[in-house]
């Protein structure tokens, strides 16, 4: 296993990008030499060819009249005969003249004693030896044979494929070590990035600012950034459950246990066990109100879907017409036109306009809620009872912020609608008292429509 983490340990993102960059260029350079040694044999086969083609047409004649000579002199003509000279001083040509029969008549001294092996007809021919040019004489059955050996050609060949190859495999370590340094040069930025992920902790969220990242790294600390962003307002969330919950519950269960333990003193009086009713009743409602800003700060599971506000509006308003104390304060007013239709959470939506009837219901006494629906895509919800003066108006989104006697407060319900709102990107609007009238409150809700 230790050797196993060793292995893993030197398996560095440098090292896999160093070796496949030596494999691709190693690879790449061996496909250009391939090519070079193709189009080198290509042309020496080429050249060597051209000389063979001029060299027969200049040597033929004269062969043809060397021939003659010896004949002359009383030579057989089926005695194959060697030139005794050079034909061309520069050149050790190996050549043969013959007939029709494939009898040799002229050769030189270096060309086989015997008729080449290749089929006696005009251009060229290969046997395991040599490259033969055959051309015929133009009144004569005579055919004259340049030959060059292979060998020469191979020859040059592996001169030229070593002269490539030799220095490919003297470049290839030094090219290691470029490529190398290079890939740890050019990673050195992601170790640095790894290095101020690692810094970051449940105390230490801070964006990562790393300049000069390129564009792939740069996406990724975008990415990690969006990451400790929303974790840092979990976080936040978490901890203002916490606090909302230390401050809100601390006195309903503080009253519920005194009011308890009187009513166990003094032998369970009634009025002693239904004030610690009203107490638990009381905590319950802070709870539930706690739960629901939770849900609302942390926007989890926001649906985007289309929301008929007429629907939405006459599902929470039936909830309160349930209690039949509700009916005669609690009206609906709904649009003539078309019933307009918003984007969002219908859930989260219900929970901030049931919040808004809530603390109109509490707040005005026993005056008269409207809950009504308005074009494009509103809510309101208005009351007649006594409002709130202009600088609590502005005090009325904080938490823990009461205004009654009750101490049941406008905080936390509002600040449940407004953070709701701001998840929706829609408008909470505040008037106390409402456009026209002589007092009461209203809030709206505008939403964007669909």
């Amino acid at each position: 296993m230790n050797a196993g983490l060793s292995k893993n340990g030197r398996d560095t993102l440098a090292g896999r990008l160093t070796r496949t960059l030596i494999v691709w260029v190693g690879g790449v350079w061996m496909l250009c030499v391939l090519a070079v040694v193709w189009y080198v044999d290509r042309e020496i086969n080429h050249n060597f060819d051209n000389e063979l083609v001029e060299v027969s047409h200049r040597m033929f004649d004269m062969a043809v009249q060397e021939l003659d000579k010896l004949q002359q002199a009383g030579t057989p003509a089926e005695t194959p005969m060697i030139a005794p000279k050079q034909l061309f001083s520069e050149d050790a040509v190996k050549y043969q003249v013959v007939d029709i029969h494939e009898h040799v008549l002229l050769r030189s001294a270096e060309a086989p004693t015997g008729a080449f092996d290749v089929p006696l007809a005009s251009g060229f021919a290969n046997n395991q030896t040599w490259r033969i040019y055959t051309v015929r004489h133009p009144t004569r059955g005579l055919y004259f044979q340049v030959a060059d050996p292979l060998d020469e050609r191979r020859t040059a060949l592996n001169r030229t494929l070593f002269g490539l190859i030799i220095p490919l495999g003297a470049v290839l370590p030094l090219l290691a070590l470029v490529l190398r340094n290079v890939a740890r040069t050019e990673l050195r930025v992601l170790q640095q990035l790894a290095g101020e992920i690692e810094k970051r902790s449940g105390s230490d969220l801070r964006p990562i600012t790393l300049p000069g990242l390129p564009r792939e790294l740069r996406s990724v600390g975008d990415h990690v950034n969006s990451l400790l962003e929303r974790l840092s307002h979990s976080l936040d969330v978490e901890r203002a459950l916490a606090a909302n919950a230390a401050h809100e519950l601390r006195t309903p269960l503080a009253a519920a246990r005194l009011r308890l333990q009187t009513a166990l003193e003094h032998d369970l009086q009634r009025n002693d066990v239904q004030a610690a009713l009203d107490a638990l009743q009381m905590l319950s409602h802070r709870t539930e109100k706690l739960l629901q800003l939770s849900r609302a700060e942390s926007g989890a599971s926001l649906a985007r879907s289309r929301v008929d506000l007429v629907q939405l509006a006459g599902a929470v308003v039936q909830e309160f017409w349930n209690d039949p104390q509700m009916d005669e304060r609690l009206a609906l007013k709904l649009p003539d036109s078309a019933a307009p239709v918003a984007v969002g959470d219908v859930d989260a939506l219900a929970i901030a306009l049931r919040n808004l009837v809530e603390n109109a219901l509490r707040y005005s006494g026993n005056g008269r809620v409207v809950v009504e629906v308005m074009a494009p895509c509103t809510l309101a919800v208005r009351d007649s009872g006594p409002g709130v003066s202009p600088m609590q108006l502005a005090t009325l989104q904080q938490r823990h912020v009461r205004h009654s006697s009750d101490r049941a407060g406008y905080g936390l319900g509002l600040s449940i609608v407004g953070t709701i709102v701001e998840k929706h990107n829609a408008k909470l609007e505040l008037a106390s008292p409402p456009a026209g009238a002589a007092s009461g409150f209203e809030a709206r809700i505008v939403l964007q429509p669909a």
